[in-house]
């Protein structure tokens, strides 16, 4: 049996900005689709009675519901901004490595400030 060399992969190289950025692109779109089924659940809960409203409240108001929550709008966040930016590569802007770092920073820290920013409005308004 002849032995061929096996393509370079994510064991080969050193993970850079860019490729991580992408990897979590593709994760945050699975996220969501998690988070679909997510509400599904919960609107069928909704329509399901009141007892199993409450069951479903119970669970997305719990510290592990909440933390599910707050991962999934960062995922939300994070795959709207950083769709954004690959419309900008799309047209052409962008596509210089230095401005690749930078606009894939900017996703990252503006993807937590949003979040951050959304559950302080959610909880401040709860009180």
């Amino acid at each position: 049996m002849n032995q061929r060399p096996l393509s370079p992969h994510l064991q080969v190289y050193k993970p850079q900005l860019t490729s991580v950025l992408s990897i979590t692109h593709r994760a945050t779109g699975i996220v969501l689709a998690g988070g679909a089924l997510l509400a599904v659940y919960w609107l069928y809960a909704l329509a399901s009675g009141a007892s199993a409203y409450a069951e479903a409240q119970a669970l997305l108001a719990s510290w592990f519901g909440k933390l599910v929550l707050m991962g999934m709008m960062f995922a939300l966040f994070y795959h709207l901004l950083n769709g954004i930016r690959h419309l900008f590569w799309d047209a052409g802007h962008g596509l210089e490595l230095k401005s690749a770092y930078q606009t894939g920073w900017a996703v990252v820290i503006l993807s937590a400030i949003l979040t951050l920013g959304s559950w302080a409005f959610i909880l401040g308004g709860l009180r």
